[in-house]
């Protein structure tokens, strides 16, 4: 027997076990943060669901260095924690038991979820409603800081947007490109009736080509009829060369102008709708119109600016900060 790693896994098990020996022996300090110190029984408590999970999929001959990483984890997530704390109390920022409650009930409202099974949920976690409130009343206060201390900070201008929209929302179509949405309607090979379920798959095809050719959106038809895993971006595959093309997907869309839908297309495994943008080199083609994205963007960019923010200023924090790993 390895009894490097058996010393490891019992060090790591009595970590997990109860308090139930001298709090002299058990409960002692693992880390200082300027004049707060992270004790044993701390890490110990944060980092059980981690600790459990780690024990429970990490080989054995891994084990110990596995749980002295995730110990070092938890660690390095309770200094964060307490130079938050610390921060908040300067600024006088405090989160009242009221506010988590509420934040918890809005949190089981958006997921459409009781009590009884946010409480299965996080037992699966290895939480309990009180750890859980204890993250959630760290977030929340977070939150507050982050508003005070980085979001003041943060402006978008309008470029940003413009460019942002430009790289993402837009696409060149080059010299000799396509630039094609498109619809399936699918048929199942392994059905039973396979001649029905082609029939039936023809005639979905059929339905949405003729709301097509009657100016529905094709992009909503797309997202609401397509088969295919082009259906979440509205039917968009981008920009196509002539070459690139399979012979009938050729065939059909070079004889398209810019605007037009074409025939229904059989293929190997269902029916195929295309709607060419663009065939005109050069020509920059928009996928969504500026206005109807514009707050959307600015919005991911403010949160992208926020994370980055604050990354640094928790990293200036921690620079300022006594720190001392025992």
């Amino acid at each position: 027997m390895n009894y490097r790693v058996f010393f490891f896994f019992v060090t790591f098990l009595i970590f997990l076990l109860p308090f139930t020996v001298s709090a002299e022996i058990v409960d002692r300090s693992v880390a200082v943060v300027n004049n707060d110190i992270i004790t044993l029984s701390e890490v110990n408590e944060i980092g059980k669901p981690l600790f459990q999970r780690v024990a429970e999929q990490t080989p054995p001959s891994e084990l110990g260095e596995a749980l002295l990483q995730a110990r070092k984890t938890v660690i390095e997530k309770l200094i964060d924690k307490k130079i938050l704390l610390q921060e908040a109390k300067r600024y006088n920022i405090t989160v009242s038991d009221e506010e988590v409650d509420t934040a918890l009930l809005r949190i089981l409202e958006r997921n459409r979820t009781t009590v009884e099974q946010f409480r299965k949920e996080i037992a699966t976690m290895g939480l309990d409603e009180k750890q859980y409130k204890e993250d959630l009343k760290d977030q929340i206060l977070s939150s507050k800081l982050v508003n005070i201390a980085v979001r003041s900070r943060v402006i978008v201008p309008e470029e940003k947007i413009i460019d942002y929209y430009d790289m993402h929302y837009t696409e060149r179509v080059g010299d000799g490109g396509y630039y094609i949405l498109q619809i399936g309607s699918s048929w199942d090979p392994t059905a039973p009736d396979l001649k029905a379920a082609k029939k039936e798959a023809k005639n979905k095809a059929e339905r949405v080509h003729s709301l097509a050719d009657a100016g529905k959106d094709f992009k909503e038809l797309a997202r609401q009829y397509s088969d295919l895993p082009s259906a979440v971006d509205g039917g968009d595959i981008g920009v196509f060369q002539e070459e690139e093309m399979a012979p009938a997907m050729r065939n059909t869309i070079t004889a398209l102008k810019p605007g037009e839908i074409s025939t229904i297309i059989e293929t190997p495994s269902g029916y195929q709708i295309f709607k060419l943008l663009s065939s005109q080199e050069g020509q920059i083609i928009t996928k969504v119109p500026y206005e109807s994205v514009k707050e959307e963007i600015r919005e991911t960019i403010y949160q992208q600016e926020i994370e980055t923010l604050y990354k640094n200023w928790m990293k200036e924090m921690r620079e300022q900060a006594y720190i001392k790993i025992l």
